[in-house]
């Protein structure tokens, strides 16, 4: 892929504009709750969905033998009896795998394995109130607290006669009759409901603000684009500069135009170049391009290291192996006596003398189309 075809953007802009407006339109009008009846159909499952808003109200949690049933039981009656848009969500907990641990293994230079204290493995069921756009929405907040007051009879443990699978419901019940505030007091089995993200869309989702629509675009047609990173963190390996300018009208012009410099057309293509010569050699390698730069980045992970108690940060030996890999090496300056660092190089490309860990760029769908409805 060459480099040059970034001067085509404008048509390619507008595209994209136009379709993201069209997806706007079509799936978040849906995210106005409770303005018609909601179905409660004793036949369906009511399974929670990406569909079903970026922002829920998780209402109750199960666990344990009936805890389908319950949670079945409770989706069916906010739907009913409160004509609220509620879901099952289902997750399974598994304790019994061995976790990275805190301290590095001597012996391997890994984190050291460890085990949870209660190995056990069980399936829970969440039940969610759900179709809401934002997590500041005016109607979420009023709708928690009316949740939180709610009692709902499948959750009245004297209609049970096998007992209640909601997940701590005698320990919450007990700290809330010893709680000091009257109103508090006056909660009801979901007392301790709170608002939370749809666990069924991507992390992107909710990156505030995100990257913006001109460097998401530059990066559209990217292979091995660094926004499809799935970890939170890479080591960047190498950067090449292009266009150092924070002139708001070039910034404007640049938007406009579509044009790319040759300076960026330059950096791009050498980022290009390296991410594939590195991907020739099985190396998990991501190249990402904005307004001042192209960089190349190796590795996904979802930290950098652990604290310590100086408040340094123990690095993750991966993450460390990939900055020594890459990183300058040095070597004996022309004339003996002194050491200098010598940049490594491949491809006739020159890394970084010094590669870090950063944070994974992300797009943020959810500016995307506020960006969209705002068309």
């Amino acid at each position: 892929m060459r480099f040059r075809a970034f001067r085509r953007f404008t048509i390619s802009f507008l595209l994209l504009s136009a379709v993201a407006t069209a997806h706007a339109d079509t799936r978040w009008t849906s995210f106005i709750p409770f303005r018609k009846s909601v179905e409660a159909d004793t036949s369906s499952r009511y399974e929670l969905t990406e569909e079903h808003g970026p922002w829920l109200i998780l209402a109750a949690s199960f666990a344990g033998q009936g805890a389908e049933k319950q949670a079945h039981e409770l989706v069916l009656e906010l739907r009913r009896e409160f004509n609220l848009p509620a879901y099952v969500n289902y997750k399974e907990f598994d304790f019994t795998e061995p976790i990275e641990g805190k301290t590095i293994d001597r012996y391997t230079g890994d984190w050291a394995k460890m085990k949870y204290a209660n190995y056990s493995k069980f399936d829970a069921y969440a039940v969610l109130v759900g179709d809401f756009a934002t997590s500041d929405d005016p109607d979420m907040q009023k709708t928690l607290e009316k949740i939180k007051y709610m009692r709902p009879s499948c959750l009245d443990s004297r209609n049970r006669e096998e007992g209640t699978s909601q997940w701590l419901a005698g320990f919450r019940a007990n700290l809330q009759r010893l709680n000091g505030d009257p109103a508090k007091r006056k909660r009801g089995p979901m007392g301790s409901a709170f608002i939370t993200r749809n666990p069924n869309l991507p992390a992107e989702f909710f990156a505030p603000g995100g990257l913006d629509e001109f460097v998401v675009e530059l990066n559209s047609r990217v292979e091995h684009s660094l926004l499809d990173n799935p970890g939170r963190y890479t080591v960047k390996v190498a950067s090449f500069g292009g266009r150092n300018t924070m002139n708001s009208k070039e910034i404007e012009e640049l938007e406009r135009s579509g044009k790319v410099t040759d300076k960026l057309e330059i950096a791009a293509d050498k980022a290009h170049r390296l991410t594939v010569a590195l991907r020739q050699r099985g190396v998990e390698a991501y190249e990402f391009h904005d307004r001042t730069e192209s960089i190349v980045a190796v590795g996904s992970f979802d930290s950098v290291g652990e604290p310590r108690v100086d408040g340094k940060i123990e690095i993750h030996p991966a993450v460390h192996k990939i900055m020594k890999m890459y990183g300058a090496s040095q070597r004996e300056l022309p004339g003996g006596g002194s050491l200098g660092l010598q940049p490594r190089t491949l491809a006739g490309i020159t890394f970084d003398v010094q590669p870090m860990p950063v944070e994974v760029p992300r797009r943020s769908i959810a500016a995307d189309y506020a960006r969209g409805s705002a068309r």
